[in-house]
C-alpha cells in the first residue's frame, strides 16, 4: 500500500538543490519512467563560468533529454530543463520560461527560490516540489511558496544529505508534505507515473 495519495492532476515537477546534490538528481534521472508525462523543471546551483559538461553529463544519465530553455522558451510535457548558469529562471504565466541576470539572491544565480516561487504562483495545486541536498538556505522560501498555493512539497531526508541546510531551511519554513530518501523520490515518481493515461 502507498503511503503517497497521488492524482493525475499534476501539472510540473520543480527540483531544487546544489553542495551535493548532483549524485541525488543522476539517480532521479537515471530512473524516470520512461515517457514521463510531466516537464521536469531543475534550477541547481552550478559554477557560472563553467558552461560546457554539465547538462552532458546529467543527459547521459537521464532517461529524458537535458535541455537549458532558451528565453520565452514554451515549457512541454515530458521534457527535463536545466536553469542556465548565471541566469534567474522564472516560470511566466501562459507555461513559458524568462531568463534573466538580475542580482544574486541568496548569494545564487540561479536562484531556487525564484524557479520555484514563480512556478507555485503560473501552477498552484498543480505544482510538485522537490528539494535536495544544498548549503545554503536558498530554496526554503519557494518550497513555502507552493506550500501555501496548495501544491504539494518534497525535501530529501536531511541525515541523507551531504549537506542539510537547504532541506532544513524548507522544514522551518512550511510543513512539509513528505521528507524521503532519494531512492523514495524515485519511487514517488515512477507511482506518479502510473496515474497519467497515455
Amino acid at each position: 500500500m502507498s503511503k503517497f495519495k497521488l492524482t493525475n492532476k499534476y501539472k510540473a515537477v520543480v527540483i531544487g538543490g546544489s553542495a551535493g546534490s548532483f549524485q541525488g538528481i543522476v539517480k532521479i534521472l537515471s530512473n524516470l519512467p520512461a515517457n514521463f508525462p510531466l516537464p521536469i523543471i531543475m534550477c541547481l546551483h552550478r559554477l557560472k563560468h563553467v558552461r560546457n559538461g554539465f547538462v552532458e553529463a546529467l543527459s547521459i544519465k537521464s532517461i529524458a533529454e537535458v535541455t537549458e530553455p532558451h528565453d520565452k522558451e514554451n515549457i512541454k510535457k515530458g521534457k527535463v530543463y536545466l536553469a542556465p548558469a548565471n541566469y534567474h529562471m522564472s516560470i511566466e504565466l501562459g507555461h513559458y520560461f524568462s531568463l534573466s541576470t538580475e542580482e544574486m539572491i541568496n548569494n545564487s544565480r540561479p536562484a531556487i527560490d525564484i524557479t520555484l516561487g514563480t512556478g507555485a504562483y503560473v501552477y498552484r495545486d498543480k505544482l510538485i516540489g522537490i528539494l535536495l541536498s544544498g548549503a545554503n538556505r536558498d530554496g526554503g522560501l519557494g518550497m513555502k511558496f507552493i506550500k501555501d498555493r496548495g501544491g504539494l512539497t518534497i525535501v530529501q531526508e536531511p541525515s541523507e544529505c551531504m549537506i542539510d541546510t537547504m532541506p532544513n531551511a524548507a522544514l522551518s519554513l512550511t510543513t512539509i508534505d513528505h521528507v524521503l530518501k532519494i531512492d523514495q523520490i524515485v519511487q514517488f515518481l515512477k507511482e506518479l507515473d502510473k496515474q497519467y493515461i497515455r
